[in-house]
């Protein structure tokens, strides 16, 4: 198993280790809170649960996390991983979510009710475990796709629509007319326009720097992983070491599919001089594939 492959292989465990771990979490956390039917302490237990923010951006994250799952499994099948955009982006807004309600819970609810209270039970799950896991797998576990600052704007979604709600629920409705009481107290402990026009900045500010640490430890990774990819094959022509990777993957490849592993190739080319461009070694490493699997023949 030559170096590609191992780092490869490394990210998949990664990715499946920490994906499901986080969808372990939330499934207890939730099924705790729907389990539990009274509690001195909260009103929305039971079927209620559903009614707080933090079980709801606890519950996407975990689809989040599922729907990661089959790709990394894939990629220890195919020896080639990737997850779509669409996946990370989604991780990316949801890791939002669950920062606002560990920070909300630190700095908010925990000086109110008490930080034990807050922290232990199913709490200590949607609170504190998984909002943690999300921002450690997020900024350095999924490094593969660069995030662009317009995505930052899709993190703000989630809040304001929960925002909205929120607010039409327990000040428009009123909890007499069945509406919902004020159990965040942010209308009725803090005055109503400071969490008007705090809470979405404070969401822009958090993805920002989600952003930053992602986009950061994507670069570190690429720039390291070039240096390693082309040290492994030792060699300083850059289409000697592409035939030499070609010809290493075709023999251990199992699946009968080419795939190109372009992110290797990137890397390697922003670390090696090269006047070459990133499609002629995309051709070239193709080339070299469907050469060695017509000498097999």
């Amino acid at each position: 198993m030559n170096r590609i492959q191992k780092t490869n292989r490394n990210k998949c465990i990664l990715t499946l280790a920490f994906s499901a771990a986080v969808v372990i979490c939330v499934c207890v956390g939730v099924v705790m809170n729907l389990t539990t039917l009274e509690d001195e302490n909260f009103d929305h237990m039971g079927i209620q649960t559903f009614c707080m923010f933090t079980v709801n951006s606890n519950i996407l994250m975990g689809v989040a996390m599922f729907l990661a799952l089959p790709y990394a499994i894939d990629g220890l099948r195919k020896q080639y991983f990737r997850l779509p955009d669409w996946i990370v982006t989604t991780l990316f807004v949801t890791t939002t979510a669950l920062s606002l309600t560990f920070l909300v819970s630190l700095f908010v609810l925990a000086p109110v009710k008490g930080f034990v209270l807050i922290f232990t039970g199913s709490r200590f799950f949607l609170h504190g475990l998984c909002p943690i896991l999300s921002i450690v797998t997020f900024c350095f576990v999924l490094k593969d796709l660069h995030i662009p600052r317009k995505a930052t704007f899709l993190c703000l979604i989630p809040v304001f629509l929960y925002a909205c709600i929120y607010y039409t629920l327990v000040r428009v409705v009123g909890e007499e007319r069945g509406g919902w009481n004020d159990f965040y107290g942010f209308l009725t402990r803090i005055p109503p326009w400071i969490s008007m026009v705090s809470f979405l900045p404070i969401t822009y500010g958090i993805a920002f720097v989600l952003r930053i640490l992602h986009n950061a430890s994507r670069e570190r990774y690429r720039s390291k992983a070039g240096k390693s990819f082309l040290e492994a094959y030792d060699a300083k022509d850059m289409r000697d070491v592409i035939m030499h990777m070609a010809a290493t993957n075709s023999r251990l490849d199992r699946t009968g599919d080419i795939v190109i592993p372009y992110r290797a190739l990137r890397a390697m080319l922003n670390s090696a001089e090269d006047e070459d461009t990133f499609e002629e070694y995309c051709i070239l490493y193709m080339k070299e594939c469907l050469r060695q699997e017509i000498s097999q023949e």
